[in-house]
């Protein structure tokens, strides 16, 4: 394989694991009874990312954070899962 082709399957595999974080989040909230705080405070709401993480690897979803990237998959996963808890503010 060509140098140029393995950064193209980083790149798609990153990709991948992004475009499957919402879907994710979404069912380990479901599963996991996570719900925003009931007066609407996002600051009051903090979902775990470890939990988020372990939850992921027992399910069999852990594959989604095997990808290279400047910072580390588990960076860019906790950035992902930041922005679906709209917890961007705590970064």
């Amino acid at each position: 394989m060509k140098r140029g082709g393995a950064a193209l399957v980083t790149k798609e595999k990153k990709a991948e694991a992004k475009s499957a974080f919402p879907a994710l989040c979404s069912q380990w909230a479901t599963e996991c009874d996570i719900r925003p705080d009931p007066n609407g405070d996002l600051r009051a709401f903090h979902p775990s990312f470890s939990a988020f993480i372990t939850w992921m690897r027992e399910k069999g979803y852990g594959h989604y954070l095997e990808f290279r990237s400047v910072m580390g998959p588990l960076y860019d996963a906790e950035m992902w899962f930041d922005e679906e808890f709209k917890q961007r503010w705590r970064n």
